[in-house]
């Protein structure tokens, strides 16, 4: 029999029985859309935190912190980075400058709302060096600010981004600040100005951040009383790997591998295979259900065979060969399968975009009594459906179907026609 009268039969066969094969598509569909929405959820987020990271930082900036980061989390040690361990960094050779970051959580009174976020206090001009997102929009950034000036981030002066500004150049803002003295609460209060509103960023990156506020750093020493900062951001002479390790190795050597120096780069390889290993987890995870279908393929081939056992002692006393009746089966599952993927695919992407749409206006609402705010989601997760994403589903789904189907058509190669023509 010719291949294409092997199909023919195939597809006669899916036809005849349309209830009974649409619901073993259906249980191909359920475990490829499963894979393929979350495949593309993952990746699609895997590709915004990478463009959102990329936006605020330089490639050639390192950040040096007590902080450690691995793969079963961090930790931090009892050694303290001082503002003036800059001089000890920029002795290194192949370090162009560095700054100082100092930064603590605050209580913020715009006047009319007051808000917790973060202030950072840095030196103006070595900030702006090392980050070319430090950049006024309204206002400037002086070189030798005021002790009472302070920088704000463009969704602190509008949070809900729709123009209802809360603070703008020229503005007082009362920063508020809680610490423990002995063993009572003590608040201490600073009001600045506004001096400048930096450009939208848009990313939630190592350097300038939308929703930061900067003070001159000697005002933060001053305000926080402390000599201790929270980081320490050096701009290298060039982007290059090697220079990067080099220099690197060198600033924890000189603090005696008591800090840890993390550059952009290598951040962002880090999480790049986090995602890799929560993605295989995730598809490993919507298989399962691949796997319950495939064994309704084999409940409902078995069914089929012992069906049609008198039909195929006819065809092959006719003169069918054995291996043209395990093709047909074969071709049978290998309908389901594919027909299964592909709705799969489509309902997977389907779903993945929906469920973008409804996290997006779950989390786009901030603030309490409406609208976004300094706390609401700054990113929006787009699924990204690529070509070895649908490939894989469409391979993975007919793989099942087939491999699932291969013992029931087996059995019926090898029917004896005698005793098929014989069953009831």
């Amino acid at each position: 029999m010719k291949s294409r009268d092997v199909f023919s039969f195939a597809f006669g066969a899916v036809r005849l029985r349309k209830m009974r094969a649409g619901l073993t598509i259906l249980g191909i569909v359920i475990g490829i859309a499963a894979i393929v929405a979350l495949t593309s959820i993952t990746t699609g987020l895997q590709v915004t935190i990478t463009s959102e990271l990329g936006e605020g930082f330089s490639s050639d900036t390192v950040t040096v912190s007590t902080q450690s980061f691995g793969m079963f989390g961090g930790g931090t040690s009892d050694f303290t980075l001082l503002v003036n361990d800059t001089d000890t960094i920029n002795e290194i050779e192949g370090v162009q400058s560095s700054a100082a970051i100092m930064s603590k959580s605050v209580m913020l009174d715009f006047g009319s709302t007051e808000l917790p976020l973060g202030v950072t206090g840095v030196d103006y001009a070595a900030y702006a060096l090392l980050y070319p997102g430090f950049v006024a929009e309204e206002g400037s950034i002086p070189e030798t600010p005021a002790n009472d000036s302070i920088v704000i981030g463009s969704r602190v002066s509008d949070p809900w981004d729709n123009g209802t500004v809360l603070a703008e150049v020229g503005d007082t803002i009362l920063i508020s600040w809680t610490h423990r003295v002995g063993l009572e609460m003590v608040e201490e209060n600073y009001t600045a100005e506004v001096v400048a509103v930096l450009e939208e960023i848009g990313g939630f990156s190592m350097g300038p951040s939308d929703l930061s506020l900067y003070i001159p750093l000697s005002t933060a020493q001053s305000f926080f009383d402390t000599d201790e900062v929270s980081s320490i951001a050096v701009k290298l002479v060039s982007d290059d790997e090697e220079l990067i390790e080099t220099v690197s190795q060198a600033i924890e050597d000189a603090f005696d591998g008591l800090v840890s120096v993390t550059s952009p780069t290598a951040l962002i390889e880090t999480m790049s295979s986090i995602f890799d290993i929560i993605s295989l987890f995730l598809v490993g995870i919507a298989g399962i259900s691949l796997l319950v279908a495939g064994i309704g393929i084999l409940n409902i081939m078995i069914v089929s065979l012992m069906e049609r056992t008198r039909e195929i002692g006819i065809l092959k006393a006719l003169g069918m060969k054995s291996r043209t009746v395990l093709g047909i089966f074969l071709t049978e599952a290998l309908v389901v399968g594919l027909v299964g993927a592909v709705l799969g695919v489509v309902t997977g992407y389907s779903m993945a975009i929906i469920f973008s749409a409804f996290s997006g206006s779950l989390f786009g609402g901030g603030m309490p009594g409406g609208g976004g705010g300094p706390s609401a989601a700054l990113m929006t997760i787009t699924p990204v459906l690529t070509t070895e994403i649908i490939l894989g589903a469409m391979v993975f789904g007919v793989l099942v179907a087939v491999v699932f189907a291969l013992y029931p058509a087996w059995r019926a190669s090898k029917l004896n026609p005698v005793d098929a023509l014989r069953h009831e």
